[in-house]
């Protein structure tokens, strides 16, 4: 069976001060999202914390930081940060013999097997015991070539669905016939650190099914890109919000584009507004909303629009609403009782990756869409209070720029189980406005 938490566990509270999240997706063939691995980050080092046991037996720090860190996210909700999706979770001998499964949803929970994990008896039937209760598994460090590893495959392959491909230690030429012969093995295959898009392009010619990494948030100038007629009327509604034209004026300009239209009163209907009542009218939204929310909206649709469902929109509006919605409560929490400070940092974090969705540079962007000195700065150089949570979180979702990170907490003086609390709510409320925009 399954562990649950003993009582002496129960009676000290875990200490997850140092710790903190981060979420990679991982997308499919047609970049619609599949899952996300969860990566629990602490003080000591860089990558993800997976323990180790001592020469004694104890536990080593890694182990006691992942296990108790999994744990306090799984009882904040885990749900809460993977939404639908599927959640890889990176473990190695020691926490697979945890009871940290108790909190996991495991029908959706993979675990990624470290290749650190020897195939032993002990591993085996642990490994056996948790497939039997509906988790899957992944295997990792796959391509050394050396007996041992050739060893530990025999045995572990069979119990594995997914196999991940690190394509900074997978040779191009070796990659094709790797996923071929994975692939006859009907085995499901990722690639993971694809970090360009021609990777990723290379990567879906070769027939893998799933991609993990921030290609297709990475800025790319397209020549000749157009803004869509929606997105053209969008922006011309935010310069309208902005100004001091009459409420009538921006009724009848968004009254214009019957799928503007439609398509705001579904989005400021999600659960994500909060608002006390049904909004029935684009009147209606700008008398209960005000201002400031319908321009946090309308910014929303920028990435939001019809019919791209499973296209390069869709991870970029997870990604922004999360980065903005992120922004915006370390705001809160930094600096309480200024509304208007928390609803800028918002501001920050949903046009930070406008260079992407548009293909053109940032210092263009600034200039057609109006916006204070202060965002110009954040976004252009990085710069300021906002700035500087713009800069966390973008380091808290690269999982190669971990370093800055706990010393940015620090001085910020937000605890890492403070930060945990802070995703978890920004991961929520971005799943709820994705259900209602696509």
């Amino acid at each position: 069976m399954i562990d649950t938490p003993s009582q002496d566990q129960a009676d000290h509270p875990l200490r997850v001060r140092d710790f903190y999240l981060g979420r990679q997706p991982v997308l499919d063939r047609q970049q619609a999202l599949f899952g996300y691995e969860l990566l629990f980050r602490s003080a000591p080092v860089g990558q993800a914390d997976i323990g180790q046991t001592t020469a004694a037996g104890a536990a080593a720090p890694g182990l006691n930081a992942t296990a108790a860190v999994i744990a306090h996210a799984a009882q904040l909700g885990l749900a809460r940060a993977i939404g639908d999706a599927t959640c890889f979770l990176n473990v190695d001998a020691d926490v697979l013999g945890s009871d940290i499964y108790a909190f996991l949803p495991r029908e959706r929970t993979v675990l990624e097997l470290a290749p650190s994990v020897m195939p032993d008896d002990a591993v085996l039937a642990r490994i056996a015991e948790l497939a039997g209760h509906g988790f899957q598994f992944a295997l990792d460090g796959i391509g050394s070539g050396s007996a041992g590893d050739t060893a530990r495959l025999q045995k572990l392959l069979p119990l594995a669905r997914f196999v991940k491909l690190d394509l900074r230690n997978t040779a191009q030429p070796a990659l094709a016939a790797l996923v071929a012969r994975l692939h006859g093995m009907h085995k499901t295959v990722v690639a993971d650190k694809v970090e360009t898009r021609d990777e990723y392009q290379a990567c879906l010619a070769l027939g893998i099914d799933y991609f993990q990494g921030y290609y297709f948030a990475r800025p790319s100038v397209l020549g000749g890109r157009k803004l869509s007629p929606s997105q053209a009327a969008v922006l011309e509604l935010m310069k309208l919000v902005t100004s001091d034209v009459d409420n009538a004026d921006i009724e009848r300009a968004v009254k214009r584009d019957v799928t503007v239209a439609m398509n705001l009163l579904r989005l400021v209907n999600t659960p994500a507004v909060g608002a006390r009542q049904r909004i029935d009218s684009v009147s209606q939204a700008l008398l209960v909303l005000g201002r400031r929310q319908l321009q946090r909206w309308l910014q929303i649709m920028l990435y939001a629009e019809p019919g791209t469902r499973g296209h390069n929109q869709t991870p970029l509006l997870m990604l922004a609403t999360t980065r903005g919605r992120l922004m915006e409560l370390l705001a809160q929490r930094l600096r309480p009782g200024q509304r208007y400070l928390s609803e800028i940092a918002f501001t920050v974090g949903i046009m930070s990756l406008m260079d992407v969705l548009f293909g053109i540079p940032m210092a263009d962007i600034v200039e057609q869409i109006p916006v204070g000195d202060d965002i110009v700065n954040a976004l252009l150089r990085r710069t300021g209070f906002f700035g500087e949570l713009l800069k966390l979180a973008e380091c808290i979702e690269a999982p190669d720029s971990q370093d800055d990170v706990l010393p940015s907490l620090r001085g910020l003086a937000i605890s890492g189980d403070d930060m945990v609390e802070l995703e978890m709510a920004a991961f929520q409320w971005s799943d709820s406005v994705v259900r209602y925009a696509i």
